[in-house]
């Protein structure tokens, strides 16, 4: 049980990530996470692992998924099946706030390798490892 701002926070980015639940907690079946995001989100990507879905708790969130863009607001569901190219950001000066479910476990660990780094190099070394492909650079 967690309360209102509890759980491990890592910096993905310069924004903030708090863990609700990881693999450990759900046998690998999948992890929760509570994403800050102001601005651009991460570049164009490939899970080539897992789904990832996406639960807008506050603000206003684009997701591009393969050639769709939808704009989504707090109570917005949005499901990317793995192998689907994806990405998000905020829409206007406010950060948003979003749950992230992944599934099966085991990406949030990416997120603890990369913690406030703004190595590329490093970024796209550790991605291989993910089963993650990057199509662009951030806000592509």
């Amino acid at each position: 049980v967690l309360g209102p701002g509890e759980g491990k926070i890592v910096s993905v980015l310069g924004n903030p990530y708090t863990y609700k639940v990881v693999g450990g907690d759900t046998g690998g079946n999948y992890s929760l996470i509570e994403c800050t995001i102001a601005g651009d989100g991460p570049p164009l990507h490939i899970h080539k692992a897992e789904e990832e879905a996406f639960y807008i708790l506050e603000g206003e969130v684009t997701v591009t998924i393969g050639e769709q863009t939808i704009s989504g607001t707090a109570g917005s569901f949005v499901l990317i099946p793995r192998g689907t190219v994806h990405t998000f950001s905020t829409v206007g000066t406010e950060p948003a706030k979003m749950l992230a479910v992944i599934s099966p476990a085991g990406f949030e660990q990416f997120f603890i390798e990369i913690e406030g780094s703004t190595d590329v190099e490093k970024i796209m070394t550790l991605a291989s490892k993910y089963n993650l492909e990057i199509m662009g650079p951030p806000g592509s």
